[in-house]
C-alpha cells in the first residue's frame, strides 16, 4: 500500500498529512509561499520542520497544494525543492484553488469558494477547474475575505460611523491608533493579515445591526461580483471553505436561500476533504 503525504500551504503555514493505510499523522510547517522563499530554503524548512519529525516514513506520493503554485514557475521550483528532500518520492504540485475544489467537491462538478485572509472561487467539473471569477488580491478585491472585512471594519472606526458603545468596545479591544493602524496598512509588511485580524471583532459582536450589515454587505459583494457570474452557480452546489466561511456560515446560509442557490459544503480548512479524495 502507498504512503501518502498532502500539503495544504498557505504563506503563513503549511498542514502536512501523511497517510499509510488507515494511519494518518499530521505535521506543521510554516508556509512555503515561492513568492517569499527560495528552492533552497524550502528544501532547507522542509528538512528541519518536516523530514525529521517524520522519523525515516518516505513517502511514496506527495501531493502538494499551495499558494503561488498557480503560477507554473512557482510550481516548479516548490516541485524541485521537494522532490530534493523526498528522492523516492512522485510529487505533484498544484495550487491552494484546486485543492479547495477537490476538498470541497471531490469528483462531483460544483462551485468552489475560498473565504479566509483572502476569496477566491471557480467552477469545477469534478476533474478541472474550468472557470476562475479573476482574484484582484486585497487591494482591488477579495470580496467576503477577513482582509476586505477587517478593513470595513477599521474605515468604520476611523470615520467614527460605529455608535459610541462600538467604538468603546473596539478601543477595549485593540488598544491602538490611527497613526498605529494607518503605519501597519501602508508601510509595513503583510497588510492583508493585519487587516484580516479585525474580523474577531465581527464575530465577538454579533446581533448588533452594524456588525451584521458589515458581514452581510462584504459576503454580498462576493456572491455578486464571483458566485453569481458562473451560470452553474444555478444549477450545482456553492461550497465554501476558510476561517470566514466557516465562522459566519449562518450568513451564507441566509445568503444563498435569498440568491436562490443551493449551499453545499462548509469547511474551515481542506486536509479532511484532501485525504478522503486521495484515498478513495
Amino acid at each position: 500500500m502507498a504512503i501518502i503525504l498532502i500539503a495544504d500551504s498557505g504563506s503563513t503555514k503549511a498542514e502536512w498529512c501523511l497517510v499509510e493505510g488507515k494511519k494518518k499523522k499530521t505535521f506543521f510547517t510554516q508556509g512555503l509561499s515561492p513568492y517569499f522563499l527560495t528552492g533552497e530554503q524550502i528544501q532547507n524548512i522542509l528538512e528541519e520542520e518536516l523530514k525529521q519529525k517524520m522519523k525515516r516514513v518516505m513517502p511514496d506520493e506527495i501531493f502538494f497544494y499551495g499558494t503561488g503554485c498557480a503560477n507554473p514557475n512557482n510550481a516548479r521550483l516548490v516541485k524541485k525543492a521537494v522532490q530534493k528532500v523526498f528522492t523516492g518520492a512522485t510529487v505533484a504540485v498544484d495550487h491552494d484553488l484546486m485543492g479547495a475544489a477537490k476538498a470541497l467537491c471531490g469528483r462531483e462538478k460544483g462551485i468552489a469558494c475560498i473565504l479566509g485572509t483572502g476569496s477566491n472561487s471557480c467552477f469545477y467539473n469534478g476533474k478541472k477547474i474550468v472557470k476562475n471569477s479573476p482574484g484582484l488580491g486585497y487591494v482591488l478585491g477579495d470580496e467576503g475575505s477577513g482582509a476586505y472585512l477587517g478593513k470595513k471594519v477599521i474605515q468604520h472606526y476611523l470615520y467614527s460611523t460605529f455608535d459610541a458603545d462600538l467604538m468603546d468596545r473596539f478601543d477595549a479591544k485593540f488598544k491602538t491608533s490611527t497613526t498605529e493602524i494607518l503605519e501597519a496598512v501602508y508601510k509595513k509588511p503583510l497588510p492583508n493579515r493585519y487587516l484580516a485580524n479585525f474580523t474577531v471583532f465581527l464575530a465577538e459582536n454579533r446581533g448588533h445591526y452594524m456588525v451584521e450589515n458589515i458581514i452581510e454587505d462584504g459576503f454580498n459583494d462576493f456572491f455578486f461580483n464571483h458566485v453569481y457570474k458562473y451560470r452553474e452557480s444555478w444549477t450545482l452546489p456553492v461550497n465554501f471553505i476558510g476561517s470566514v466561511a466557516y465562522g459566519f456560515k449562518d450568513v451564507l446560509e441566509e445568503m444563498c436561500h435569498s440568491y436562490e442557490l443551493q449551499l453545499g459544503k462548509v469547511m474551515q480548512k481542506p486536509m479532511d476533504g484532501l485525504v478522503k479524495y486521495h484515498t478513495n
